[in-house]
């Protein structure tokens, strides 16, 4: 079987989120496959088997991934094995994605919409800053800071947010006046096993909906400011984002294993 680890949501090598891509040619039982995902250490490990996608980070199958999607799509694309829209059978529904000519790939995904909630006990202090607000989505806690400076400084007590009843914590900020993006995030996820996320596909299914309606805009460019950084660029469409990304292919190999 054909292994890969590729750089989602960047053009440049070393950079974004990195995922596991296993092309599976025989059906694999759950254990095997997380076995795998915890063997590869990354944070998400995708296996594909016909159209059926699935997810593991080395903890947790999650029903929900956008950097390792994004990474399936460009092994299916660069090595030629799949060419326009592909559609992928998920715990979350079809997800389907479409190629561009400059290699930016679009998924079409569900929005998370999210609602207003009090702030948990304990939470600023494990985040170690003042909140502005805290909303919460089918999936995670979306927590508002003042300023992109205040995200990008953040050095959250990880131990502490594992204590969150969320599969984990956006936390967002509009993004300054000097940067490129509309608006920026982090994201932390001890509760599936990642610490932090370099650039979450998933979050912003929420991020979109919550940043479009403050700022009255449908398409957006949302940066994440993990240590490795990214982009997402976002379009609102209702019930659906589609989530767009590029994507580089860091390494490419064979399993000599049998699920």
């Amino acid at each position: 079987m054909r292994l890969f680890t590729v750089d989602a949501f960047t053009d440049t090598a070393f950079h974004g989120n990195p995922a596991a891509v296993c092309l599976l040619n025989e059906g694999a039982s759950d254990t095997w496959m997380q076995s795998l995902a915890t063997e590869m250490g990354l944070s998400e490990t995708a296996f594909l088997l016909g159209n059926s996608l699935r997810w593991f980070t080395p903890a947790v199958e999650v029903s929900l991934c956008g950097h390792a999607t994004l990474a399936t799509a460009h092994v299916l694309y660069s090595t030629g094995a799949a060419t326009g829209a592909l559609h992928f059978e998920t715990k979350s529904g079809i997800l389907t994605v479409n190629p561009s000519d400059d290699g930016l790939i679009t998924m079409d995904f569900p929005t998370k919409e999210v609602t207003l909630a009090t702030v948990p006990d304990g939470l600023e202090k494990a985040l170690g800053a003042a909140v502005v607000s805290v909303s919460r989505s089918q999936l995670d806690l979306l927590v508002e800071l003042e300023s992109e400076e205040s995200v990008r400084s953040l050095r959250p007590d990880i131990p502490a947010l594992e204590s969150v009843d969320a599969r984990g914590v956006i936390v967002t900020a509009q993004a300054a006046s000097s940067t490129a993006a509309d608006y920026v995030s982090r994201f932390f996820a001890p509760r599936v096993g990642v610490a932090e996320d370099p650039v979450t596909g998933s979050a912003h299914c929420a991020l979109a909906p919550y940043w479009s309606a403050r700022l009255g805009r449908d398409s957006l460019l949302g940066a994440q400011l993990s240590a490795r950084g990214g982009l997402v660029r976002t379009t609102l469409r209702g019930d659906r984002v589609d989530l767009a990304g590029h994507a580089v292919t860091v390494m490419e190999g064979t399993l000599l294993l049998n699920p």
